[in-house]
């Protein structure tokens, strides 16, 4: 190859070092023979079982010399550590993504619109989830082969391998496909053939989770606005094709751009005849680099749009007949003739599946009820997916508060914290104790119980003379502006995702950036979607007098625009294990 190509290390979020390749643009040091600086970076994701090793001819063959090239080694695979074929999780590896990408931007100055994603198979999967759920603004995203749905040909294979899991716990499954199954290529054939660094494992609870993002991520679609080119191979033996053209349809992007490639195997960017993808995407590139970024109009998305759509479904009665509406009715008597014997359920009736005393009952986790089948109840009612990410989210808030109060610190401010929605004040009184030092929080919420619950815990607490709770509407801009000593943080969570409207979000944020200063933080909460979300709209109840409990998702670009809109600059982002709760941390730009 013409370019060199630098062998590096990153670190991810867990402390591990993965191991990635970097291809710098020809004379992007400024020695004469190219670009003093790059135009872009291509950031590739390798196909399940491979390497970075095996994308190097990307590099060489697609031709682009304005742009430098990086492609990693996954967890697990290559010269990466871990288990071969194994991660701690899916959404831990949509994580590595995250750091990757943020890695490259802080040591080689790449801004989020100069970068390209390129993945393949699983590695486009990865690179999809995290679109969705991270919402990065790059500059555009190609997708080959998509693994959307693996062709595994054992009747009820998927089922097995969960079952399996439940009896067994992890374990792995090789691979079946071999080499010529792959590409046409007798190069590419006898170099996978000979490779040692393949890894013909796949750990179950990966492969298992690669089905199940898949499905959410084709689901809501219409949430991912970067600008994409799927890249359809004719002859697929591994994967699915109908899935790749379910999730391109539904892509709301008017840039994007999908190509079949009759007679193509699996490794779309290995094939014999791959001249014709590389044509087609330097095309792509080339015409997304010579427009502007693509800003997708999301100011309206609360009233039209994906996630409006589905919230008014969520408004809409259920015909009579359906048998949805018989399941539903007999939930909603099941509760009401047996959900008190449950203290979580109970509480929930009395004052609203979504109220402060709820989510503190969540926070303690601790199952109780009326008799033994109450607590058994409780237990389940405790350990649904929504309150175990609720759960999570306690704990990654908690998390960004410590980064965001380090930083401050590190600039010689003083941590003055204001929540615009406390609660009862568990999660926020947990997180302050667990920071060295500050000076004030100031704790609000609109609910005079929740205030008295809160203030109450303060002075438990003997945090008297440094926080105290105070009655306030999280949406009244004014107020918010008024609040005295000034933020220098504050923390929103739990509460923008139980309003569908964005005219109150758009007044509580601008609320605060009133409030903090330039160079001040925020940390706040999303839900870009939730797997119970039908259920709980039809069975549950809201502490808005007892309404239905219906929620609109927003969308993790939605969320982040009406953030920057206010004056924030997003830093960095965390999720749970299902991506139903995301945690952003964000710095007040002048």
């Amino acid at each position: 190859m013409s370019r060199p190509c630098l062998e590096k290390e990153f670190a991810v979020s867990d402390g591990s070092k993965l191991f990635y390749r970097h291809w710098p643009a020809p004379g992007a040091e400024g020695d004469g023979t190219g670009p003093a600086r790059p135009r872009g970076a291509v950031v590739m994701f390798h196909r399940g079982h491979e390497h970075s090793g095996r994308t190097a001819h990307i590099v060489e063959e697609l031709g682009l010399e304005d742009f430098s090239f990086f492609a990693w080694d996954a967890r697990g695979h290559g010269r990466s550590p871990g288990r071969r074929g194994d991660s701690p999780s899916f959404a831990v590896s949509v994580r590595d993504v995250d750091d990757f990408v943020r890695h490259i931007r802080a040591t080689y100055g790449f801004e989020m619109e100069q970068i390209v994603v390129l993945g393949q198979s699983v590695g486009a999967v990865l690179a999809a989830t995290w679109a969705h759920d991270y919402a990065p603004p790059v500059r555009a995203m190609i997708l080959a082969s998509p693994a959307f749905s693996v062709k595994l040909y054992v009747p009820f294979a998927r089922q097995g391998i969960k079952l399996l899991m439940r009896l067994f716990g992890n374990f792995f499954v090789s691979s079946y496909v071999k080499a010529k199954f792959l590409t046409h290529d007798p190069e590419r054939i006898a170099s996978f053939d000979a490779d040692p660094l393949i890894t013909r494992a796949i750990s179950a609870r990966i492969l298992t989770a690669l089905y199940d993002n898949a499905e959410r991520i084709i689901a809501d679609a219409g949430a991912i606005t970067i600008p994409t080119q799927l890249l359809v191979s004719g002859d697929d033996w591994v994967v699915r094709h109908h899935p790749q053209h379910v999730f391109f349809n539904r892509l709301p992007c008017p840039e994007n751009e999908r190509h079949v490639l009759p007679g193509f195997y699996h490794d779309t960017l290995g094939e014999k005849d791959r001249g014709r993808a590389f044509t087609a995407i330097r095309s792509f590139i080339e015409r997304i680099f010579a427009m502007p970024p693509y800003k997708p109009n999301l100011t309206a998305a609360d009233k039209e749009g994906p996630s409006a759509r589905a919230a008014k479904w969520l408004q809409t009665p259920l015909p009579v007949r359906s048998p949805k509406a018989w399941a539903f009715a007999a939930a909603r008597a099941g509760i009401a003739r047996f959900g008190d014997w449950s203290d979580g359920i109970r509480l929930g009736r009395n004052t609203g599946f979504d109220s402060g005393g709820t989510l503190d009952y969540v926070y303690r986790n601790r199952a109780g009820g009326a008799n033994a089948v109450g607590r058994f109840m409780d237990r389940l009612y405790l350990d649904s997916p929504g309150w175990t990410g609720i759960r999570t989210r306690k704990i990654l808030v908690e998390e960004l508060i410590a980064l965001a109060a380090e930083a401050l610190r590190a600039k010689g401010v003083s941590v003055r914290l204001l929540d615009v929605a406390a609660g009862h004040g568990r999660y926020i009184l947990d997180a302050l104790a667990a920071l060295p030092e500050w000076e004030y929080a100031v704790l609000r919420d609109y609910s005079p119980l929740n205030v008295e619950a809160g203030a109450k815990a303060i002075v438990e607490r003997g945090l008297a003379d440094k926080a105290e709770f105070r009655h306030g509407d999280a949406f009244d801009e004014e107020s918010l502006a008024a609040v005295s000593p000034t933020p220098t943080l504050a923390v929103v969570s739990g509460l923008y995702e139980l309003f569908p409207a964005n005219a109150q979000i758009r007044a509580s944020l601008a609320g605060i950036a009133r409030a903090v200063p330039p160079g001040g933080y925020l940390v706040y909460t999303n839900q870009p979607w939730h797997p119970q979300l039908e259920f709980i709209a039809r069975v549950l109840t809201s502490h808005r007098d007892g309404d239905p409990w219906v929620m609109r998702c927003r969308s993790q670009a939605e969320m982040d625009l009406l953030v920057a809109e206010a004056g924030f600059e997003k830093i960095t982002q965390r999720c749970d294990e299902q991506a139903i709760f995301t945690v952003g941390l964000a710095r007040r730009i002048a």
